[in-house]
Protein backbone atom coordinates (compact mmCIF):
# COMPACT_ATOMS: atom_id res chain seq x y z
CA UNK A 1 0.00 0.00 0.00
CA UNK A 2 1.42 3.40 -0.99
CA UNK A 3 1.13 6.51 1.16
CA UNK A 4 1.56 10.15 0.17
CA UNK A 5 4.50 11.51 2.13
CA UNK A 6 5.68 14.71 3.75
CA UNK A 7 9.13 15.85 4.93
CA UNK A 8 9.23 17.39 8.41
CA UNK A 9 12.18 18.91 10.30
CA UNK A 10 12.96 18.90 14.00
CA UNK A 11 15.69 20.41 16.17
CA UNK A 12 18.13 18.28 18.14
CA UNK A 13 20.78 19.28 20.66
CA UNK A 14 23.19 16.54 21.64
CA UNK A 15 23.87 16.14 25.35
CA UNK A 16 26.61 13.61 24.61
CA UNK A 17 29.38 15.66 23.00
CA UNK A 18 31.47 15.63 26.21
CA UNK A 19 32.80 12.21 25.19
CA UNK A 20 34.59 13.73 22.17
CA UNK A 21 38.30 14.61 21.94
CA UNK A 22 39.22 18.12 22.97
CA UNK A 23 39.48 18.32 26.73
CA UNK A 24 41.82 17.08 29.43
CA UNK A 25 39.08 16.08 31.88
CA UNK A 26 36.30 13.57 31.24
CA UNK A 27 33.54 12.40 33.54
CA UNK A 28 31.42 9.25 33.32
CA UNK A 29 28.17 9.90 35.19
CA UNK A 30 27.17 6.24 35.07
CA UNK A 31 30.19 5.26 37.16
CA UNK A 32 30.79 8.63 38.86
CA UNK A 33 34.32 8.48 37.50
CA UNK A 34 36.70 11.24 36.42
CA UNK A 35 39.23 10.45 33.72
CA UNK A 36 42.11 12.76 32.87
CA UNK A 37 43.71 12.84 29.43
CA UNK A 38 45.84 15.20 27.42
CA UNK A 39 44.32 15.05 23.94
CA UNK A 40 43.89 18.26 22.00
CA UNK A 41 41.23 16.88 19.68
CA UNK A 42 42.16 19.58 17.20
CA UNK A 43 40.17 20.13 14.05
CA UNK A 44 43.03 19.15 11.76
CA UNK A 45 41.05 20.16 8.67
CA UNK A 46 41.05 23.81 9.71
CA UNK A 47 44.39 24.00 11.50
CA UNK A 48 45.95 27.42 11.14
CA UNK A 49 42.88 29.38 10.11
CA UNK A 50 40.23 31.31 11.96
CA UNK A 51 37.78 28.40 11.88
CA UNK A 52 39.96 26.30 14.18
CA UNK A 53 38.06 24.46 16.92
CA UNK A 54 38.27 21.27 18.95
CA UNK A 55 35.95 18.33 18.24
CA UNK A 56 34.12 18.89 21.50
CA UNK A 57 33.38 22.50 20.43
CA UNK A 58 32.11 21.89 16.87
CA UNK A 59 28.69 23.49 17.17
CA UNK A 60 27.28 21.94 13.99
CA UNK A 61 27.82 18.49 15.50
CA UNK A 62 26.02 19.44 18.70
CA UNK A 63 23.01 21.38 17.43
CA UNK A 64 21.33 20.42 14.16
CA UNK A 65 18.03 19.72 12.46
CA UNK A 66 17.02 16.23 11.37
CA UNK A 67 14.27 15.18 8.98
CA UNK A 68 11.42 12.68 9.23
CA UNK A 69 9.54 11.43 6.16
CA UNK A 70 5.96 10.87 7.24
CA UNK A 71 2.67 9.79 5.69
CA UNK A 72 1.11 13.03 4.40
CA UNK A 73 -1.90 13.19 6.71
CA UNK A 74 -0.33 11.76 9.86
CA UNK A 75 -0.47 14.11 12.84
CA UNK A 76 1.47 11.68 15.05
CA UNK A 77 3.06 8.27 14.61
CA UNK A 78 3.74 5.20 16.72
CA UNK A 79 5.92 3.53 14.09
CA UNK A 80 9.33 4.81 12.98
CA UNK A 81 12.29 3.48 11.04
CA UNK A 82 15.68 5.03 11.73
CA UNK A 83 17.78 5.32 8.57
CA UNK A 84 21.56 5.36 9.12
CA UNK A 85 23.89 6.38 6.30
CA UNK A 86 27.43 5.50 5.23
CA UNK A 87 30.93 6.82 5.98
CA UNK A 88 31.87 10.31 4.75
CA UNK A 89 28.35 11.14 3.59
CA UNK A 90 27.58 14.83 3.13
CA UNK A 91 23.91 15.01 2.15
CA UNK A 92 20.79 12.86 2.09
CA UNK A 93 20.05 13.09 -1.65
CA UNK A 94 20.68 9.46 -2.53
CA UNK A 95 18.77 8.27 0.53
CA UNK A 96 15.53 10.14 -0.13
CA UNK A 97 14.16 7.59 -2.66
CA UNK A 98 15.07 4.82 -0.21
CA UNK A 99 13.29 6.53 2.65
CA UNK A 100 10.29 7.43 0.50
CA UNK A 101 9.88 3.81 -0.58
CA UNK A 102 10.04 2.49 2.98
CA UNK A 103 7.56 5.13 4.13
CA UNK A 104 5.17 4.46 1.24
CA UNK A 105 5.24 0.67 1.41
CA UNK A 106 5.33 0.14 5.18
CA UNK A 107 3.45 3.16 6.50
CA UNK A 108 6.35 3.81 8.87
CA UNK A 109 7.77 7.29 9.32
CA UNK A 110 11.48 7.32 8.42
CA UNK A 111 13.89 9.25 10.65
CA UNK A 112 16.96 10.46 8.75
CA UNK A 113 19.34 10.64 11.68
CA UNK A 114 22.93 11.77 10.96
CA UNK A 115 25.99 10.12 12.48
CA UNK A 116 28.29 12.49 14.39
CA UNK A 117 30.37 14.79 12.15
CA UNK A 118 28.50 13.66 9.03
CA UNK A 119 25.75 15.18 6.89
CA UNK A 120 24.36 18.35 8.49
CA UNK A 121 26.49 17.67 11.58
CA UNK A 122 29.71 18.57 9.73
CA UNK A 123 31.00 22.14 9.28
CA UNK A 124 30.36 23.38 5.74
CA UNK A 125 34.04 24.29 5.33
CA UNK A 126 34.82 20.54 5.27
CA UNK A 127 32.92 20.34 1.97
CA UNK A 128 34.14 23.59 0.43
CA UNK A 129 35.65 22.48 -2.93
CA UNK A 130 38.28 25.23 -3.08
CA UNK A 131 39.51 24.61 0.46
CA UNK A 132 39.43 20.84 0.10
CA UNK A 133 41.29 20.87 -3.23
CA UNK A 134 44.05 22.81 -1.48
CA UNK A 135 44.09 20.34 1.42
CA UNK A 136 44.20 17.43 -1.00
CA UNK A 137 47.10 18.95 -2.93
CA UNK A 138 49.04 19.46 0.30
CA UNK A 139 48.27 15.91 1.44
CA UNK A 140 49.64 14.43 -1.77
CA UNK A 141 52.86 16.40 -1.26
CA UNK A 142 53.21 15.13 2.32
CA UNK A 143 52.31 11.55 1.34
CA UNK A 144 53.42 10.98 -2.28
CA UNK A 145 52.26 7.35 -2.23
CA UNK A 146 48.78 8.08 -0.91
CA UNK A 147 46.00 6.37 -2.87
CA UNK A 148 42.46 7.59 -3.48
CA UNK A 149 43.01 11.02 -1.97
CA UNK A 150 40.37 13.45 -3.21
CA UNK A 151 38.69 16.72 -2.30
CA UNK A 152 35.67 14.60 -1.34
CA UNK A 153 37.46 12.52 1.31
CA UNK A 154 40.35 14.73 2.42
CA UNK A 155 38.54 16.20 5.44
CA UNK A 156 37.59 12.88 7.00
CA UNK A 157 40.93 11.34 5.95
CA UNK A 158 42.87 14.10 7.73
CA UNK A 159 40.76 13.71 10.85
CA UNK A 160 40.98 9.91 11.02
CA UNK A 161 44.68 9.86 10.11
CA UNK A 162 45.57 12.34 12.85
CA UNK A 163 43.37 10.76 15.54
CA UNK A 164 41.99 7.31 14.59
CA UNK A 165 40.01 6.91 17.81
CA UNK A 166 37.63 9.54 16.45
CA UNK A 167 35.93 6.54 14.84
CA UNK A 168 35.10 5.24 18.32
CA UNK A 169 34.00 8.52 19.86
CA UNK A 170 31.85 9.59 16.92
CA UNK A 171 30.22 6.18 16.96
CA UNK A 172 29.49 6.29 20.68
CA UNK A 173 28.20 9.85 20.54
CA UNK A 174 25.83 8.78 17.75
CA UNK A 175 24.68 5.81 19.85
CA UNK A 176 23.97 8.02 22.86
CA UNK A 177 22.24 10.61 20.65
CA UNK A 178 19.82 8.01 19.29
CA UNK A 179 19.06 6.91 22.85
CA UNK A 180 18.56 10.56 23.81
CA UNK A 181 16.00 11.00 21.03
CA UNK A 182 14.28 7.71 21.93
CA UNK A 183 13.99 8.77 25.57
CA UNK A 184 12.67 12.20 24.63
CA UNK A 185 9.97 10.46 22.59
CA UNK A 186 9.16 7.99 25.38
CA UNK A 187 8.76 10.93 27.75
CA UNK A 188 6.10 12.37 25.44
CA UNK A 189 8.28 15.35 24.51
CA UNK A 190 8.35 14.83 20.74
CA UNK A 191 5.79 16.84 18.76
CA UNK A 192 5.26 14.04 16.21
CA UNK A 193 6.42 10.67 17.61
CA UNK A 194 4.05 9.09 20.12
CA UNK A 195 5.52 7.97 23.43
CA UNK A 196 4.39 4.38 22.77
CA UNK A 197 6.20 4.08 19.45
CA UNK A 198 8.04 1.10 17.94
CA UNK A 199 11.38 1.67 16.20
CA UNK A 200 13.05 -0.34 13.44
CA UNK A 201 16.41 0.30 11.78
CA UNK A 202 17.53 0.48 8.17
CA UNK A 203 21.31 0.83 7.95
CA UNK A 204 23.57 1.23 4.96
CA UNK A 205 27.33 0.70 4.99
CA UNK A 206 29.03 1.96 8.17
CA UNK A 207 25.61 2.77 9.62
CA UNK A 208 25.30 -0.94 10.37
CA UNK A 209 27.72 -0.56 13.28
CA UNK A 210 25.33 1.89 14.90
CA UNK A 211 22.21 -0.18 14.19
CA UNK A 212 23.75 -3.41 15.48
CA UNK A 213 25.14 -1.74 18.60
CA UNK A 214 21.70 -0.33 19.42
CA UNK A 215 19.95 -3.64 18.77
CA UNK A 216 22.41 -5.96 20.51
CA UNK A 217 22.75 -3.70 23.56
CA UNK A 218 18.96 -3.24 23.69
CA UNK A 219 19.26 -0.56 26.37
CA UNK A 220 16.38 -0.76 28.88
CA UNK A 221 14.63 -3.18 26.50
CA UNK A 222 13.84 -0.29 24.14
CA UNK A 223 14.61 -2.35 21.03
CA UNK A 224 13.37 -5.82 22.00
CA UNK A 225 10.87 -5.81 19.12
CA UNK A 226 12.95 -3.76 16.69
CA UNK A 227 13.93 -5.15 13.31
CA UNK A 228 17.29 -4.34 11.72
CA UNK A 229 17.73 -4.34 7.94
CA UNK A 230 21.32 -4.01 6.72
CA UNK A 231 22.03 -3.01 3.12
CA UNK A 232 25.65 -3.30 1.91
CA UNK A 233 26.40 -3.50 5.62
CA UNK A 234 27.01 -5.92 8.46
CA UNK A 235 30.66 -6.98 8.04
CA UNK A 236 33.30 -6.53 10.74
CA UNK A 237 35.52 -3.48 10.38
CA UNK A 238 38.47 -5.78 9.70
CA UNK A 239 36.72 -7.09 6.58
CA UNK A 240 35.98 -3.68 5.07
CA UNK A 241 37.96 -2.23 2.16
CA UNK A 242 37.04 1.47 2.39
CA UNK A 243 39.91 3.02 0.41
CA UNK A 244 37.96 5.07 -2.11
CA UNK A 245 37.88 8.63 -3.40
CA UNK A 246 34.45 8.88 -1.77
CA UNK A 247 35.30 7.28 1.61
CA UNK A 248 38.90 7.27 2.94
CA UNK A 249 42.34 7.58 1.42
CA UNK A 250 44.95 4.87 1.95
CA UNK A 251 46.95 6.71 4.63
CA UNK A 252 43.85 7.31 6.75
CA UNK A 253 42.70 3.71 6.43
CA UNK A 254 46.17 2.42 7.35
CA UNK A 255 46.08 4.55 10.51
CA UNK A 256 42.55 3.40 11.37
CA UNK A 257 43.38 -0.26 10.77
CA UNK A 258 46.57 -0.02 12.80
CA UNK A 259 44.78 1.61 15.73
CA UNK A 260 41.60 -0.48 15.84
CA UNK A 261 42.74 -3.86 14.50
CA UNK A 262 46.52 -4.37 14.66
CA UNK A 263 47.43 -2.50 17.83
CA UNK A 264 44.14 -2.02 19.63
CA UNK A 265 45.08 -3.77 22.88
CA UNK A 266 48.21 -1.63 23.23
CA UNK A 267 46.24 1.51 22.43
CA UNK A 268 43.51 0.63 24.90
CA UNK A 269 46.00 0.06 27.71
CA UNK A 270 47.60 3.46 27.06
CA UNK A 271 44.30 5.37 26.90
CA UNK A 272 42.24 5.41 30.09
CA UNK A 273 39.15 6.73 28.31
CA UNK A 274 39.19 4.03 25.63
CA UNK A 275 39.90 1.44 28.31
CA UNK A 276 36.92 2.64 30.34
CA UNK A 277 34.38 2.68 27.52
CA UNK A 278 35.57 -0.36 25.55
CA UNK A 279 37.06 -2.40 28.37
CA UNK A 280 33.96 -3.93 29.92
CA UNK A 281 32.24 -1.24 31.97
CA UNK A 282 29.99 -0.09 29.12
CA UNK A 283 28.00 -2.75 27.18
CA UNK A 284 27.73 -0.44 24.17
CA UNK A 285 31.52 -0.18 24.03
CA UNK A 286 31.85 -3.95 24.29
CA UNK A 287 29.40 -4.50 21.43
CA UNK A 288 31.12 -1.90 19.26
CA UNK A 289 34.48 -3.55 20.00
CA UNK A 290 33.03 -6.95 19.04
CA UNK A 291 32.15 -5.54 15.60
CA UNK A 292 35.72 -4.49 14.84
CA UNK A 293 36.92 -8.06 14.27
CA UNK A 294 35.02 -11.37 14.21
CA UNK A 295 37.52 -12.68 16.78
CA UNK A 296 36.63 -9.97 19.32
CA UNK A 297 34.24 -11.17 22.05
CA UNK A 298 33.01 -13.76 19.59
CA UNK A 299 30.80 -15.77 21.96
CA UNK A 300 29.17 -12.65 23.41
CA UNK A 301 28.38 -11.26 19.97
CA UNK A 302 27.21 -14.55 18.47
CA UNK A 303 24.97 -15.34 21.45
CA UNK A 304 23.25 -11.99 20.97
CA UNK A 305 22.97 -12.45 17.21
CA UNK A 306 21.32 -15.83 17.82
CA UNK A 307 18.93 -14.23 20.30
CA UNK A 308 17.79 -11.71 17.69
CA UNK A 309 18.39 -13.76 14.54
CA UNK A 310 14.77 -13.53 13.38
CA UNK A 311 14.82 -9.73 13.67
CA UNK A 312 17.92 -9.09 11.54
CA UNK A 313 18.13 -9.24 7.75
CA UNK A 314 20.93 -8.31 5.35
CA UNK A 315 21.35 -7.65 1.65
CA UNK A 316 24.76 -7.58 -0.02
CA UNK A 317 25.72 -6.83 -3.61
CA UNK A 318 28.05 -9.10 -5.57
CA UNK A 319 30.16 -6.30 -7.09
CA UNK A 320 30.47 -4.40 -3.80
CA UNK A 321 34.23 -4.18 -3.19
CA UNK A 322 33.93 -2.15 0.04
CA UNK A 323 31.65 -4.45 2.06
CA UNK A 324 31.52 -7.78 0.26
CA UNK A 325 28.66 -10.24 0.91
CA UNK A 326 31.11 -12.85 2.23
CA UNK A 327 32.21 -10.42 4.95
CA UNK A 328 28.59 -9.80 5.92
CA UNK A 329 27.91 -13.54 6.21
CA UNK A 330 31.12 -14.07 8.14
CA UNK A 331 29.96 -11.77 10.93
CA UNK A 332 26.19 -12.33 10.92
CA UNK A 333 26.10 -16.09 10.42
CA UNK A 334 28.86 -16.85 12.93
CA UNK A 335 31.98 -18.97 12.83
CA UNK A 336 30.02 -22.22 12.52
CA UNK A 337 27.31 -20.78 10.24
CA UNK A 338 24.73 -21.66 12.88
CA UNK A 339 23.04 -18.24 13.12
CA UNK A 340 19.90 -18.05 10.99
CA UNK A 341 20.19 -14.43 9.89
CA UNK A 342 19.27 -14.24 6.18
CA UNK A 343 21.98 -12.67 4.03
CA UNK A 344 20.72 -12.16 0.49
CA UNK A 345 23.31 -11.60 -2.23
CA UNK A 346 22.03 -9.74 -5.28
CA UNK A 347 23.73 -8.64 -8.49
CA UNK A 348 22.75 -6.21 -11.23
CA UNK A 349 23.44 -6.45 -14.96
CA UNK A 350 25.02 -3.00 -15.04
CA UNK A 351 27.89 -1.02 -13.56
CA UNK A 352 27.37 -0.03 -9.93
CA UNK A 353 29.42 0.40 -6.78
CA UNK A 354 29.10 0.30 -3.01
CA UNK A 355 29.02 4.08 -2.89
CA UNK A 356 26.42 4.39 -5.64
CA UNK A 357 24.24 1.29 -5.99
CA UNK A 358 21.38 3.23 -7.61
CA UNK A 359 22.51 6.36 -9.40
CA UNK A 360 20.01 9.15 -8.72
CA UNK A 361 20.39 10.34 -12.30
CA UNK A 362 19.42 6.90 -13.60
CA UNK A 363 16.59 5.96 -11.22
CA UNK A 364 14.11 6.66 -14.00
CA UNK A 365 15.97 4.17 -16.21
CA UNK A 366 13.98 0.94 -16.40
CA UNK A 367 16.95 -1.30 -15.54
CA UNK A 368 18.04 0.74 -12.51
CA UNK A 369 14.44 1.03 -11.31
CA UNK A 370 14.04 -2.75 -11.57
CA UNK A 371 17.18 -3.26 -9.47
CA UNK A 372 16.02 -0.69 -6.93
CA UNK A 373 12.64 -2.40 -6.66
CA UNK A 374 14.27 -5.82 -6.23
CA UNK A 375 16.15 -4.55 -3.17
CA UNK A 376 13.42 -2.52 -1.55
CA UNK A 377 10.70 -5.11 -2.08
CA UNK A 378 12.85 -7.39 0.11
CA UNK A 379 13.46 -4.58 2.60
CA UNK A 380 9.79 -3.67 2.94
CA UNK A 381 8.63 -7.29 3.07
CA UNK A 382 11.04 -7.86 5.94
CA UNK A 383 9.71 -4.84 7.85
CA UNK A 384 6.05 -5.69 7.26
CA UNK A 385 6.45 -9.43 7.74
CA UNK A 386 4.79 -10.12 4.40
Amino acid sequence: MKHEIKLREFDFESKNYQILPGTAQYYCAKHDKSIRLNIAGEDSVSRGNNAFSRDIDVLENRCFRYQILTPQDAKRTNKITFMFHGFNEKDWTKYLPWAETICQKTGSSVVLFPIAFHMQRAPKRWSNPRDMYAQCKQRKILYPKVESSSFSNVAISLRIHNLPNRFIWSGLQSYYDVLQLVEECKSGLHPYIDKDFKADFFAYSIGGFLALTLKLCNFEGYFSDSKVCLFCSGAALRDLAPVSKFILDSEAYAALYSYIITNFEQNRRKDELVSHYLGGEHPEGQILYSLFDVANLQKTREDLLKLYQHQIFAIGLTKDTVIAPRGISRLLKGEHRDISIPVHELDFDRIYSHEDPFSISRLSCEETKKDFDSVFSLVCSFFTGS
